[in-house]
């Protein structure tokens, strides 16, 4: 029986990647309010909601304490960080350093193969749009962004890019759902197929900065608002990437 106090439901048996699938589970309930910041967990615990043994478990916490989204405290368990505004200015800041240029090198570089893989993406994030599943939704938008910097050439970017995206999402830094529909996210992203399938450089630069700022900026005030705090979110932003847009 699913543990009332957390309110996980058990994994499915047999289902297989159980540190993926606790990992999952302990980032939905942060989502929705059931795990929340500050309260103090256990490994026990959500190995008795699961269902499943505390060794996956304790694997999948800590990958998430090195993210940053929980902090282990010596045999008293563990408890929920909130995701630092700066910290997400700063993979932001990244991002528009390694994939402004890198979709400005897939429009001048792009095959067709490799334009109907993006326009394919595309449809694939508007089917997980239609169907609200936001965890696959996040998938199939890493994957496009990652065929763009494949398209582009710029394979160790990928894995950068790759990497940081996963930061994110395991923070729990999304707009999925909060500030924005799954479908406007998945449309965000056609200009983008489009300018890349134009072979237009100038266009394909402008509308994925477009992209990136605006998801960027919408995540640093999100963080700020669920801290409660008084930062000014435009400053912090503004402080990441005052060198990287333009004037």
């Amino acid at each position: 029986m699913a543990d009332s106090s957390l309110g996980l439901e058990p994994l499915a048996p047999a289902s297989g990647r159980r540190m993926e699938q606790t990992i999952d589970a302990v980032r939905a309930a942060v989502d929705d309010g059931r795990m929340r910041p500050g309260v103090k967990y256990s490994v026990y615990q959500v190995a008795e909601a699961l269902g499943i043994s505390r060794t996956p478990v304790r694997d999948a916490l800590l990958q998430l304490e090195q993210v940053g989204l929980i902090r282990f405290e010596r045999r008293q368990g563990f408890r929920i960080l909130l995701p630092e505004p700066r910290e997400i200015a700063e993979i932001f800041s990244i991002r528009l350093r390694l994939e402004v240029p890198g979709v400005r090198h897939a429009a001048a570089r792009r095959t067709p193969e490799q334009v109907d893989l993006l326009r394919a993406q595309i449809e694939s994030m508007r089917e997980a749009a239609e169907a609200g599943d936001k965890a696959e939704f996040a998938r199939r938008d890493q994957r496009l962004h990652d065929l763009v910097l494949d398209a582009a050439g710029h394979h160790r970017a990928r894995s950068i890019i790759a990497s940081l995206r996963e930061t994110t999402r395991l923070l729990g830094a999304s707009t999925f759902e909060r500030t924005r529909p799954l479908r406007d996210i998945a449309a965000e992203h056609v200009p983008i197929v489009d300018a890349i399938a134009a072979g237009d450089v100038t266009a394909a630069e402008t509308v994925m900065r477009t992209h990136l700022v605006r998801t960027g900026t919408l995540l640093v005030a999100q963080a700020v608002r669920d801290q409660n705090s008084d930062a000014d979110p435009d400053e912090i932003w503004h402080e990441a990437t005052e060198d990287l847009l333009p004037r």
